[in-house]
């Protein structure tokens, strides 16, 4: 990718991205953690159209950019813009998001929260 992106697009790296998913995952919580790998998982898939891994890739560069419109460690609420843009994305490319991407994202959540 460029680095003439658009917007928090331009904020997106994977190395950036699983430091922050490392760093804040007992904060974040499962339900935003869930929709941030949902959408890193189906970026990934080449079946993947450009224009949805622009907007993936914005919303994981929201996520990961500090300067938020409500600050991360702030306790209860620092995560729901976050889960906010996560999920209007994950409704925008809902049908690049597959069962292989779900599992994924069921697997990674199991390897740091154990099984429910």
């Amino acid at each position: 990718m460029s680095d003439d992106k658009p917007g928090y697009e331009k904020e997106y790296s994977d190395k950036r991205f699983w430091e922050k998913v490392l760093a804040y995952a007992i904060a974040a919580g499962k339900d935003v953690l869930e929709k941030a790998l949902w959408l890193y998982y189906a970026a990934q898939r080449p079946e993947t159209p450009a224009w949805a891994k622009s907007v993936i890739y914005g919303a994981l560069g929201y996520f990961i950019f500090p300067l938020d419109a409500i600050a991360d460690p702030t306790p209860a609420v620092g995560y729901a813009d976050d889960l906010g843009v996560l999920v209007a994305t994950v409704a925008t490319v809902v049908v690049y998001i597959n069962d292989e991407v779900k599992e994924k994202a069921k697997q990674k959540l199991i390897g740091w929260f154990g099984e429910e």
